[in-house]
Parts: C-alpha cells; structure tokens; sequence
C-alpha cells in the first residue's frame, strides 16, 4: 500500500508522519487487500478573527474507487484522529456493500423522478471565478450508472459528483439537493435539450427501492 503526505502551511515533521502512518495504518489493517494508494493532504487555515482550523483529509484509492474523508478542529492530532475514524468507517461500509452485491442479485426496481432544471440558475447575480486556482485534482472517469454514482458520492464525502453516464457517455454531475434525495445535472446540445432521448436537462432521484446499492 502506497502512502502519500502532503503538508500545507504546514511542515510534515517526522513526529506528525509517524502519527499519520500510524493512525492510518490502523484504519486500512483491515481493508488492506484492497487498498492500492492512500493520500493524506494536512493543511493549516490561518485567520486571525478566529481560532486557527488544522484539517486532515484522507482519500483512499480502492479497487478503481475513490473513498474520501475529512475532518477540521483546532488541533492537528486531534483532525488525524477524527479522520482516520470516518475513512475506517466508509471503507467498512463500502466492503459490506461490495459483499452483499457478491451474495444477492442485484435489485432492478429503481424509481428515478424526472423534473426540468431551472433555466436560469444566478438570477441578477455575476458570476465570478477565483483570483486562483488553489487545487487541482485528477480522476479516472470509467463509465457508470446514475445509481453507481450515487454510491460514488456517498463515498467520497462531498456534497456534488462528477462521473461518466455509462448509458449517455456524457459527463454528468450528481449531488445532494437541499430538500433530500440526488440531482443530476446534464448537458444540453445546441437544440437546448440533452441527447438522452427523454429531453431533459436533470433527473432527481428522490426513491430508490435498490438498498443493495443505495443506502
């Protein structure tokens, strides 16, 4: 298993890399065989209105999945700690998932709700772009399901994902909607629809009777 550290505003001592090898090590002890990469990014917020935020996020490359976590609090020890809880706990709820698919057949009856994207989405507002770019992070994007994605986005501790529709071979974004349930977001071609045949520009995904794959 390969593990990476990066620091920022922040130097990795040997002291906070044995902490990190160690807390990490213990994480993946069980999920090893199927861990390739482990990157762990320790970066330090400082703002002097507020108390100093030391974040540890841990992204975990297993089986061509993306599993991520990260925790923020005022002590850096104390995020490693947090963080190595929550990547243990995703990596045991992904391993029962890949489980269940393996002992039961997989469920088809998926209910997905179409509703028509809001046409425009800023209103009077300019929308405005950082001064810089901060991060920049790269990704394989195999094709998958809408339910597939789903799953990814739930792992990967985010509020939005980016994946390939396996049934469009666009780039499509998932994400969690305010009000509960999963949107989607898609592109539309020149005639101001998508070139899925239903004409729609987002799908909610708001009942899913498959819990073999979507909890």
């Amino acid at each position: 298993m390969k593990l990476v550290i990066q620091g920022k505003n922040i130097e990795i001592t040997d002291s906070i890399r044995e902490y990190v090898n160690q807390k990490i090590e213990k994480a993946v002890n069980h999920f090893q065989n199927m861990t390739t990469e482990v990157d762990v990014h320790l970066s330090v917020a400082r703002n002097p209105r507020i108390n100093t935020k030391q974040t540890a996020e841990v992204t975990i490359y297993a089986n061509k999945t993306v599993i991520r976590a990260q925790e923020s609090s005022e002590d850096l020890y104390a995020s490693i700690d947090l963080v190595a809880d929550k990547i243990q706990r995703q990596l045991r709820k992904y391993k029962e998932k890949q489980q269940k698919k393996t002992q039961t057949q997989p469920k088809t009856g998926a209910v997905i709700h179409e509703a028509p994207v809001v046409e425009d989405l800023i209103g009077d507002r300019t929308p405005e772009l950082p001064t810089e770019v901060v991060r920049m992070k790269y990704f394989a994007m195999p094709p998958m399901t809408i339910e597939e994605a789903t799953e990814q986005l739930q792992l990967v501790d985010h509020d939005f994902y980016m994946f390939r529709n396996a049934k469009t071979d666009e780039i499509n974004v998932i994400y969690e909607r305010n009000h509960g349930g999963y949107g989607v977001i898609q592109p539309r071609n020149g005639n101001g629809h998508t070139n899925h045949t239903n004409g729609k520009t987002a799908q909610n995904v708001e009942a899913v009777t498959d819990t073999s794959t979507v909890s």
